[in-house]
């Protein structure tokens, strides 16, 4: 069985069918990439993916359990977790309390154990700050972990997202065109980055990207989509010398 089993996914806004009739089956241990043009309606995947978007019709089974339409905050915890286009971090607080965020879901404690300081909260305190620590180590960032997260370089808040995104503990990781706006020893370092995050936690991950340097090189299926429907799926290589593919997308 798949790990992510998407069948018949459609949404409307008004007249508008911006995705339809949408299948993706993702295995354990994948990584798969989502391309198309812009508009194509990729994002709109993610956002009905993490129940921003509630779909008109269809279904998402994500390791047995149907989230289809579920809220946000039961979707995360089911496993989804995702980064977004726009990098979306608390840049008012520090490299570490960034990830500490994500860990809340692993160790929650009571508001009056946090008030007054009871041992109970310290000791969570003490274990979300070594996870924090030792996944900030994974991206080579726990040198800034005491940074404001609006200080660091465009490349290192990228990561930031992501080791965020991780903290969750997902099942499933959802990277929405993370070389965006990377110049390209940026993208080389994500590139090995991805691979990594993959490799160490045995992560299940699926991308939206235009960089097909980035595509080809860590993705071992696509799906293409146009207009809003699958054009093309199957295995990278087959699907990138695909001449309806190379009309519609690479051929911009």
């Amino acid at each position: 069985m798949a790990l992510l089993d998407v069948n018949n996914l459609g949404i409307s806004f008004g007249g508008l069918r911006a995705v339809d009739s949408f299948d993706i089956h993702i295995e354990k241990g994948q990584l798969y990439g989502l391309i198309g043009p812009n508009g194509a309606g990729k994002t709109t995947v993610f956002n009905m993916l993490t129940g921003v978007y509630k779909p008109t019709d269809g279904t998402i089974v994500l390791d047995g359990e149907n989230i289809t339409g579920k809220k946000t905050t039961h979707i995360n915890r089911a496993g989804v977790a995702r980064t977004f286009q726009n990098i979306r971090l608390f840049k008012n607080l520090s490299v570490l309390d960034n990830v500490k965020v994500g860990l809340h879901n692993d160790y929650p404690y009571s508001t009056l154990s946090g008030i007054l300081r009871l041992p109970s909260y310290r000791k969570q305190e003490k274990a979300m700050n070594e996870k924090a620590m030792e996944l900030l180590k994974v991206f080579d960032l726990d040198k800034e972990c005491d940074y404001l997260a609006s200080n660091l370089p465009y490349g290192k808040q990228r990561k930031l997202e992501i080791a965020r995104a991780l903290a969750t503990n997902p099942k499933l990781l959802l990277l929405d065109e993370p070389a965006a706006g990377m110049n390209p020893n940026e993208t080389g370092e994500l590139m090995e980055t991805i691979k990594l995050i993959r490799d160490e936690f045995d992560m299940t991950i699926l991308l939206i990207e235009h960089d097909m340097k980035l595509v080809s090189g860590i993705c071992e299926k696509l799906t293409v989509l146009n207009f809003g429907r699958v054009l093309a799926e199957g295995e990278t290589s087959e699907v990138l010398n695909n001449p309806e593919v190379i009309k519609a997308y690479l051929g911009d």
